[in-house]
């Protein structure tokens, strides 16, 4: 009997539990205490451990009052809390706004990048603005994906109040915590500032469209709503991002180089002047250390060897037969030097006659040639001339030499022992149309200060002669040649050759031979 007495209080409770009844529990032996009556809890406020609990909200701005056992619920998209200033929420264009000392004004951007939330415990947004919410994420996450069609996956918050459930709308633009300047991140147009990160923040653009979460102070928001630009640390100045260091002069790149080609150009690098104790000394430094008798003999006898070197050539530029209307005549053009590079003795020798008379003119040079250039040498002595007319003896004075472009020139002036003054000017050019095959143009032109009756010389330009020949080089010693020669006379020349039966004008084929030994 006693045993059944004490079974029966738990046959009536499981009998309870099974009926949904609230079941008695056994406190003391043999009593009994009712079941306890469902508390009604104030709006706002939920069980603890609820689905829709909120406890981050306990004693935050906003947040109701709830009795032991209960805590705030979790705010629902568009309920904002109180104090918070949602006028301009759901703005089409908002503006970032950057942490102090951060300036990303050159951060590029296609889409705006999303807005923070709030950091402090409380601010909960979680769906704000969006249709299903989204898991908040946590302080000091990588949020560089931010910016996805897909919102993020949910994250647990290991901050209280840190709640970004919103982050990576598909047109998120962000609204950075005070300090924070941003508002040039991913903007083609100009936008509102951010709000303040304490409580009466401006969220006017949240709940919107495109709404804009804020972001914890810390985060690392550098790649938001940017697939290929990296996070940026807090407390980094990127406002020289893509630019070079103060103090690196790049204004010459991607130009040409400069590269004078004379050594008095001023674009060239400034050459060290010689050390002070080159100008003091000997003018030879092996004077110092052996006999200067000694050095200055065998510096003589480098010259010789070496620099004063004796040459002789013989050149026969023309050796040739010429022809004309019913006359047939030959002509002679030849020189050659003896001496060194810069002193020589030079001498000369033309003429020209008929083959069944006698010789009409001829001429003989001896020269002192001295090297005044690289390529030119200046000349003088005496000309001797032999002409039926009359002989003469002349004063030279000329240059002779290689012109730019390997012009061969040669002129002139001669003062006769009678104090007549002429002057010649020759140039020729050897234009190589092989390495055998070479055609030479040649000019000649005679002047005269004054007539000269007796020698058939008119003043001004006396007379022209224009020619080619074209030589074959068996060896460069031996080229035989034929050619074409035009002469022209001019003013008196002219009249003194009609007046004696000639003509003043002739041309000529010429066949000869170029030698030089």
């Amino acid at each position: 009997m006693k045993t059944s007495v004490a079974v029966l209080p738990l046959i009536l409770a499981a009998a309870s539990a099974a009926a949904g009844t609230p079941a008695l529990a056994q406190s003391h032996a043999g009593h009994a205490t009712p079941a306890p009556v469902r508390q009604t809890l104030p709006e706002g406020c939920v069980a603890r451990g609820s689905s829709t609990a909120d406890a981050s909200r306990i004693g935050t701005a906003g947040a109701p009052t709830c009795p032991t056992g209960a805590v705030p619920v979790r705010l629902q998209a568009g309920a904002m809390p109180a104090g918070h200033d949602m006028s301009t929420m759901g703005q089409t264009r908002p503006a970032p706004a950057m942490p102090a000392g951060h300036d990303m004004s050159t951060m590029p951007q296609t889409q705006p990048a999303p807005a923070a939330a709030s950091r402090h415990a409380g601010h909960d947004m979680s769906t704000m603005g969006q249709t299903q919410p989204a898991p908040a994420m946590p302080a000091g996450h990588d949020m560089s994906a931010m910016g996805q069609t897909q919102p993020a996956p949910a994250a647990a918050s290991p901050h209280a109040g840190h709640d970004m459930s919103t982050m990576g709308q598909t047109p998120p633009a962000p609204a950075m915590p005070a300090g924070h300047d941003m508002s040039t991140m991913g903007q083609t147009q100009p936008a509102p500032a951010a709000a303040p990160p304490h409580a009466g923040h401006d969220m006017s653009t949240m709940g919107q469209t495109p709404p804009a979460p804020a972001m914890p102070a810390g985060h690392d928001m550098s790649m938001m709503g940017q697939t290929p630009t990296p996070a940026m640390p807090a407390g980094h100045d990127m406002s020289t991002m893509g630019q070079m260091p103060a103090g690196h002069d790049m204004s010459g790149m991607a130009m040409p180089p400069d590269v004078p080609t004379s050594a008095d150009n001023p674009g060239r690098p400034p050459e060290a002047p010689a050390p002070a104790g080159a100008a003091t000394g000997p003018a030879n430094a092996a004077d110092l250390l052996f006999d200067p008798a000694e050095m200055a003999a065998a510096r003589a006898q480098l010259r010789v060897e070496h620099g004063n070197v004796r040459t002789t050539a013989v050149i026969i530029d023309q050796l040739e037969a010429t022809f004309a209307e019913g006359e047939e005549a030959y002509a002679w053009d030849a020189q050659g030097w003896t001496g060194g590079d810069i002193n020589r003795f030079w001498w000369k020798s033309e003429g020209e006659g008929a083959f069944d008379g006698e010789v009409e003119e001829a001429e003989i040079q001896a020269l002192y040639s001295r090297a005044f250039r690289p390529f030119f040498d200046f000349q003088t002595g005496l000309r001797q001339t032999y002409r039926p007319e009359g002989d003469r003896t002349d004063l030279v004075v000329g240059i002779q030499g290689l012109a730019p472009y390997w012009f061969e020139v040669d002129a002139a002036a001669f003062l006769s022992n009678k104090g007549e003054l002429t002057a010649r000017a020759e140039a020729e050019y050897d234009q190589r149309i092989t390495n055998r095959w070479i055609v030479q143009p040649r000019a000649e032109v005679v002047l005269s200060a004054e007539d000269i009756p007796e020698l058939r010389i008119g003043s001004g330009l006396s007379s022209l002669q224009i020619g080619a020949r074209l030589r074959y080089e068996f060896r460069k010693e031996f080229a035989p040649y034929v050619g074409v020669e035009w002469t022209k006379s001019f003013g008196n020349t002219a009249d003194f050759l009609e007046a004696d039966g000639r003509s003043s004008e002739d041309t000529r084929l010429v066949v000869g031979i170029r030698a030089w030994f």
